[in-house]
């Protein structure tokens, strides 16, 4: 059995289709296939407030094989969940409505509360001591979700409309990042020490970057010393001589710089990025919903 799962994201729309794995009562997935199409609906979404007709036409086209797709592979179930541009874009909910028409597909335009539920979803912290405290630190094109965990249980959460997108765009404004430092101060200062955990493209690419193995975290002046790297590199040696993707090769500089603003201020040492992200949420929300005891 398979499952699919669908990210409009800001930058890219991901579609994951995931192995249903059942072993004596246990339900698990294996990641079947992956596919990425870096369409860049935020910088539509963030500037002009709505989705051109070529960036709508575009996505249409993706979700129609998407929904192919899915049905090659017999995908039972599926989600399709939008983010951060699709929630600014005026003409969000019709787009949604001309995906359902012309592929089939259903998708919800979630907040961003939601959004953060669903990364911390993805079971990030299965292999993390339940006994510390941990901040999920998920960087998007549009937004960035942060979770505070304190012995396993969720101990605040918010979403805050800085991403990597939006900030390449000069639509980030400091009292958004001022209201971010103070969630975290306001959070933080309970506990002594906190470590993090990164979702997301940015930080998985940078993680392989920095060669760290067996799982180790990133320190923080790893991630600074990353940064001092990548930002000595234009925009071309960055593609060309790194080889980053020409859609990774500009927002990794300001994924780094959220990455590393949260870092100071929840004075965070070491981050955990365990490669998962939104899709993995969604896949495990629907092995929840069809498995409850699994769950």
């Amino acid at each position: 059995m398979r499952y699919a799962a669908i990210d409009i994201g800001s930058n890219a729309v991901r579609l994951l289709i995931a192995d249903i794995i059942e072993n004596n009562g246990s339900v698990s997935f294996k990641k079947n296939t992956l596919i990425r199409v870096p369409l860049r609906l935020g910088d539509d979404a963030f500037l002009d407030h709505e989705l051109s007709e070529k960036k709508s036409a575009d996505l249409i086209k993706t979700m129609e094989a998407f929904s192919r797709l899915m049905d090659v592979y017999k995908v039972a179930d599926y989600t399709a969940l939008a983010t951060s541009a699709m929630r600014e874009a005026k003409n969000g909910a019709e787009i949604a409505k001309l995906i359902k028409t012309n592929a089939g597909i259903d998708v919800e335009i979630i907040p961003g509360q939601k959004e953060a539920g669903m990364i911390y979803a993805s079971h990030a912290d299965q292999t993390i001591d339940k006994s510390k405290n941990y901040l999920y630190i998920d960087v998007g094109g549009g937004s960035t979700e942060l979770s505070f965990f304190s012995a396993g249980e969720v101990w605040a959460s918010k979403s805050f409309n800085i991403g990597t997108i939006r900030m390449l765009d000069n639509q980030d404004d400091e009292e958004t990042w001022s209201d971010m430092k103070d969630f975290i101060r306001d959070n933080t200062r309970q506990f002594k020490v906190i470590s993090g955990i990164g979702t997301g493209g940015n930080i998985n690419k940078l993680y392989r970057l920095s060669e760290e193995k067996d799982k180790n975290p990133l320190t923080f002046g790893k991630l600074k010393s990353l940064y001092s790297y990548l930002t000595s590199f234009s925009l071309k040696d960055r593609i060309n001589v790194l080889g980053l993707n020409q859609d990774r090769a500009d927002v990794i500089i300001p994924a780094c710089e959220i990455y590393i603003a949260v870092m100071k201020w929840a004075n965070i040492k070491n981050i955990y990025v365990p490669t998962v992200g939104l899709v993995d949420g969604i896949i495990q929300t629907l092995i929840e919903k069809n498995f409850p005891k699994a769950g």
